[in-house]
């Protein structure tokens, strides 16, 4: 990579472009707002994927799929829920296009819907649709769908990943006969979305609840997780919501209990989109480029040879296939360089894409009987014995992992405010950071906070104290203790 990337610390958000752009992860498509995801961005998708499709399958959630165009009139039933997405809805008029000898092709008139289709921007209105056929007796409860789709959003503002107009996501859908099972559901998912970004993406994150104006359209409520990007700016990696009987009313979704009562369902709904993407170049990202963990990470180890001539090539692939043999049977993700490149532009251009681990092998290494490792998230070179080095791999990245996470959350806690003080809070929203205080629970307050600091109610923590707290702002006694931040 002979093109340094823009200063991590003075212009974040270029750097963050460049980022996405250098390491191969996505490009933009034709229409204004999309994305193409190019087969090393969409590998780290698929082991997101792949993972959290079998955590919520080993807590006995199937996978379905649903159509991606809507009948306008279902967005209707529900009135909370197309106010909050009827700006951002992509709507179909006409079914096909003709000959035009000045134009190529324009759409045809006669072709023109009698009823509107909505390309999908969230699918609980078709999802509830066919619940409606679905459910009639408690012995059709609960119903745990999930979907991996893709969705539109007619984004104004976009930024690769975090924001884009088409993106792909899981939405789950599940229906329950009481609302402590609906309730149940909810916070459960929301502890596995927890368990995916620490564990996996190695992204602390606060979970707790939203508020009224930040929730959900249609829901009860909202628990989500927030996680602090290097920029000190909040970003909210996962949602999962109680529906209520919100959209059992809108669509008629009754079941006969055990005591033959007829009730409505009880609904929850919950998604993680590609934005976790963003989420892990914007927490781990360096001055040279991303730092992915090992978990999620579609190469863990990069080898590459150092050599001068056919017979350096040669001698080092016979060193090497045993080698490789064994981080096969170790199911370690490995990638070789063999291309024609310098190993100074082969260390720079993995690097960029934040591969954990790289291994050097050159002939005197080979006379040696030792490979050399490199961390990419430490500045270190360990020389191994060829005997020894699976089995350092392996404890090696298990460390890189728990490392990241470290890092990060030392990062997150050292820019975590407490603060009594609206003076103090301005400041330190100004200068990036989270900040812990005091609110006294009212639409108005918040509303004034945002407006004069552009910084929103992230979520109100499960592990909140507001005892002994007033609010930042009005001076009242203090409701909750919530965290406030700049997001994306």
């Amino acid at each position: 990579m002979s093109k340094e990337l823009p200063d991590i610390k003075k212009d974040f958000s270029s750097w963050y472009t460049q980022v996405v752009n250098r390491a191969g992860l996505a490009d933009y498509g034709p229409v204004k707002g999309t994305m193409v995801i190019k087969p090393y961005g969409f590998q780290l998708w698929e082991n997101i994927r792949d993972t959290f499709d079998k955590m919520i399958k080993e807590t006995g959630h199937v996978n379905a799929y649903f159509p991606l165009f809507i009948p306008k009139s279902f967005l209707a039933k529900e009135a909370e829920h197309i106010e909050g997405f009827a700006k951002e809805c992509a709507v179909v008029t006409h079914t096909r296009l003709k000959a035009s000898k000045t134009e190529g092709v324009v759409v045809d008139p006669d072709s023109r819907l009698e009823e509107e289709i909505i390309v999908r921007p969230t699918s609980e209105t078709i999802i509830w649709s066919m619940y409606k056929k679905w459910i009639q007796s408690y012995r059709d409860l609960p119903v745990l769908i999930n979907q991996w789709a893709n969705v539109v959003r007619w984004e104004m503002r976009t930024r690769l990943f975090l924001r884009t107009s088409e993106f792909l996501w899981q939405e789950g859908h599940t229906a329950h006969a009481t609302s402590e099972e609906a309730e149940k559901e909810t916070l459960d998912i929301l502890e596995l979305y927890r368990k995916l970004a620490e564990d996996y993406l190695a992204v602390p994150v606060y979970t707790g609840l939203k508020t009224e104006s930040e929730k959900f359209a249609g829901a009860e409520r909202t628990y989500c997780i927030e996680a602090m990007m290097g920029d000190k700016r909040a970003l909210q990696a996962g949602t999962s919501h109680n529906l209520g009987q919100n959209f059992a009313k809108a669509f008629d979704v009754r079941f006969q209990t055990k005591d033959n009562k007829e009730e409505l369902v009880w609904a929850t709904s919950w998604g993680v989109s590609t934005r976790l993407i963003g989420a892990v170049i914007l927490a781990h990202g360096d001055e040279k480029g991303l730092r992915l963990p090992p978990k999620i990470a579609p190469i863990q180890l990069v080898i590459i040879p150092i050599t001068k001539n056919d017979n350096q090539v040669a001698e080092i692939k016979e060193y090497l296939a045993p080698l490789l043999n064994e981080l096969r049977e170790a199911e370690v993700r490995f990638y070789e360089d063999w291309t024609n490149n310098s190993p100074g532009f082969k260390f720079n251009e993995w690097e960029m894409k934040g591969v954990p681990l790289r291994m050097e092998i050159g002939p005197r290494d080979v006379k040696e009987g030792k490979v050399v490792l490199s961390r990419r998230d430490k500045i270190d070179k360990l020389p191994v014995f060829k005997d020894d080095a699976v089995e350092c791999i392996k404890s090696t990245l298990i460390d890189i992992q728990k490392c990241l996470f470290k890092q990060a959350l030392d990062f997150r806690n050292s820019n975590t405010y407490k603060v009594s003080d609206y003076i103090e809070f301005k400041k330190i929203i100004k200068e990036g950071g989270f900040v812990r205080c005091g609110w006294d629970g009212s639409i108005e307050t918040e509303a004034k906070i945002k407006e004069e600091t552009r910084a929103s109610i992230r979520c109100i923590p499960f592990d909140e104290n507001p005892n002994g707290l007033t609010c930042i702002v009005s001076g009242r006694v203090a409701e909750h203790e919530a965290i406030f931040a700049k997001a994306y």
